[in-house]
């Protein structure tokens, strides 16, 4: 947030400042060489302005640059008025000038991984900043050696050449579109895709859409992935072999829902979701990317879908006590299908020496009520834990780098483990290779949890370990009142008051064993542990199920 926009500034003056003092030194001065190699700083400052702000507006910097280097090509040559120079500055004015419309032309067009579709016009607008910087540097290199002006307007009509395709064949799809739509609505209606998983989300949710692939995949039926941010586009693919389909704008979703779909599932209450569930014809189905006491866990937007699927009557429950009204039978239990890979033990935890914890602070939140992050407290914690003997397992939340309040924090953190690594031999687990683990690793590496109020304690839970719950807001009784899972763990007072109370019953005594198996089956269901995932599968393909199939099933049961 804030260091994030320090970089952005810090990106935007070092650009302007090298454009114009590149100019300034090639059209008012004799230092040809200095001034080239300024404008050759100049451009390595804009390529990576252009990875910090994927939007920057760089038309002035760059005509600045451009000019400043056929200024200093025209002296390097010195012939006087040369044709060909001006026809390349010619050129260059119109690539400058054509550059951003096309780029954002091309960011409106639909993309597509894992189907069998060429489009290449979207990916060369896209990149067409970086050619043109590409060619200004190489025109650089060619002042500077002083080869003929003729190879500058060579490589600059090779360039414009290049954009000039671009800009017709975009300029087709958008004024004489196909009928039916274009390549991609064609593969879709041949793959026949039967479901789709919409997403729209900020930078670095992804893991939102993975947890949930490879039970889609078990569902056997084809499907897609259709996303409404572009950075997403890489990692998902890269997660699955289904179609993944970036659609930027409601155009380009119509093209995509093709007639075959039946189902559209959704992992978050994206704002964006409204886009698709307008389609009617689609059954909508909510699946959360966790299950947690938060506050957006019970959100009234749940109440636009057909079905929610949740993993436990926890889960209705919630919705209730927050005021939230939805029929009942848009609530379908189906388990949390995420944790079928998790050991559980049944034993108490008592006496452990030389435990394994696992501490997982949640980040800040978007807004004041929903900040359940310990990291500002979490100090004393672990300095606790480490005169316990424990080894720790430090797995922050994905979006903490967000907040660099945060971000310090957690580096303190890590760094603390880090030393007493080296000084204890102890293994602790911080930093890339904590998230390199996954939460199911992490589970059955450790003996205990330390969490936020957050889904990692759910999915803890069907473990049957013992867990601590941090009380951020020094809410007391009424803590458990409103995060009734807490209530089979050891609430952790904000001022950490009660962290060697907490840290006995958690690691010693285990005096809530029994309370938490009641809990798991409210919040996780009653479901044997060898087809769990069987639950959520089953429960899908009803969905996907012809309204005929299910009929033929209803009356083939009631004549049993």
């Amino acid at each position: 947030m804030r260091g994030d926009l320090v970089r952005k500034l810090a990106a935007r003056c070092l650009t302007t400042g090298l454009a114009v003092l590149a100019f300034v030194v090639l059209a008012l001065t004799g230092a040809t060489g200095w001034g080239l190699a300024l404008a050759v700083a100049a451009l390595a400052a804009s390529a990576a302005e252009q990875r910090i702000r994927p939007s920057a507006d760089l038309v002035a910097e760059t005509t600045l640059i451009a000019a400043a280097i056929l200024a200093g090509y025209s002296r390097r040559l010195d012939d006087g008025l040369n044709l060909a120079l001006v026809a390349t500055g010619l050129v260059l004015l119109g690539l400058v000038l054509l550059v951003g419309p096309l780029r954002t032309a091309g960011s409106l067009e639909i993309r597509t991984v894992n189907l069998p579709v060429r489009a290449w016009t979207p990916l060369i607008a896209d990149r067409l900043g970086t050619a043109l910087l590409g060619l200004l540097a190489a025109l650089a290199l060619a002042a500077a050696l002083a080869l003929p002006a003729g190879v500058a307007l060579a490589a600059s009509l090779l360039v414009g050449a290049g954009a000039g395709a671009v800009a017709l064949d975009l300029a087709r799809r958008r004024f004489r579109p196909r009928a039916g739509g274009g390549s991609v609505a064609a593969a879709l209606r041949r793959y026949q895709p039967e479901f789709l998983l919409y997403f729209s989300a900020p930078p670095g949710s992804e893991y939102q859409v993975t947890m949930w692939l490879p039970y889609l995949e078990r569902i056997g039926r084809p499907f897609l992935v259709v996303l409404r941010e572009p950075e997403f586009l890489a990692p998902i693919a890269a997660a699955t072999d289904a179609p993944v389909v970036y659609c930027p704008t409601l155009g380009a979703l119509d093209e995509a829902l093709v007639p075959s779909l039946r189902a559209a599932f959704y992992v978050n209450h994206g704002a964006k979701n409204s886009h698709c569930v307008r389609f009617t014809q689609l059954t909508h189905i909510q699946l959360h990317h966790g299950d947690s006491d938060k506050a957006p866990s019970a959100n009234p937007v749940s109440g636009i879908f057909d079905r929610i699927f949740v993993a436990g009557q926890a889960a209705i429950d919630r919705y209730g006590r927050a005021g939230v009204q939805i029929p009942a039978d848009k609530f379908v239990v189906v388990g949390r299908p995420q944790v079928e890979s998790i050991e559980v033990r049944p034993e108490p935890a008592r006496g452990l020496t030389h435990p394994t914890v696992l501490y997982t602070p949640t980040w800040t939140g978007h807004h004041a009520d929903a900040d359940y992050c310990s990291l500002p407290v979490a100090e004393e914690l672990l300095h606790r834990l480490l005169e316990r003997g424990a080894t720790v397992i430090l797995r922050a939340h994905p979006y903490t780098g967000q907040n660099p309040a945060s971000a310090r924090q957690l580096g303190r953190l890590t760094e603390l483990l880090v030393a007493d690594r080296a000084r204890t031999g102890r293994q602790h687990v911080v930093g890339a290779a904590a998230r390199e683990l996954s939460l199911t690793e992490c589970v059955n590496s450790s003996d205990a949890l330390v969490s936020d109020v957050s889904g990692v304690i759910s999915d803890f839970l069907y473990s049957g370990k013992p867990y601590a719950v941090t009380d951020m807001g020094d809410e007391g009784d009424r803590f458990v009142e409103r995060f009734p899972l807490a209530g089979s763990g050891y609430v952790l007072r904000r001022d950490m008051s009660n962290v060697d109370e907490v840290l006995t019953a958690l690691l010693d005594t285990d005096p809530l064993a029994e309370a938490r198996w009641a809990t798991r089956r409210r919040y996780l269901g009653d479901f044997p542990a060898e087809s769990y995932a069987e639950v959520f599968l089953s429960a899908a393909r009803r969905e996907l199920a012809p309204a005929e199939t299910l009929t033929a099933s209803a009356s083939a049961s009631a004549s049993a």
